[in-house]
């Protein structure tokens, strides 16, 4: 982990590159798709669903208090949003246009007034910050 300054124009810039962004969503669909055969299930994506921790993170709600049915209700629906046809299994472009959604998101949460925050290595947000750091060395 290491403590990043970032806007929402670092995000958005990010993903408005298709190429570094699609090569980095790209990476963890590879990483995610433990039997290669180009799909996602919902057991190959429960551990990185999981791994957000959304109620803990964005809500304050320790996910230890609630009912087990719940939460996996609530895994299940943050799958389907990927699972955009319904398929029950999640390909590389729906991975793709959901992540974009999410980030875009994340940039407009963020807005225009730099903040400070701890971002993991290998996230998209330090991958983010790291391209726009590049960028700005080779312009100076």
């Amino acid at each position: 982990m290491s403590v990043e300054i970032l806007d929402g124009s670092t995000v958005r810039s990010f993903v408005e590159d298709e190429g570094a962004f699609n090569s980095s969503v790209d990476g963890r669909f590879a990483a995610l798709d433990a039997d290669h055969d180009g799909l996602l299930t919902y057991a190959e994506m429960a551990g990185e669903l999981m791994s957000l921790r959304v109620l803990e993170k964005h809500f304050g709600v320790d996910e230890a208090a609630v009912e087990p049915g719940e939460l996996g209700a609530l895994y299940r629906g943050l799958f389907e949003r990927f699972d955009r046809d319904g398929s029950g299994k999640v390909d590389r472009q729906e991975f793709r246009a959901e992540m974009r959604e999410v980030m875009l998101a994340v940039a407009n949460g963020l807005g225009f007034l730099p903040v400070q925050m701890v971002v993991e290595e290998g996230s998209f947000l330090k991958v983010a910050v790291d391209r726009e750091l590049g960028q700005l060395a080779k312009a100076a």
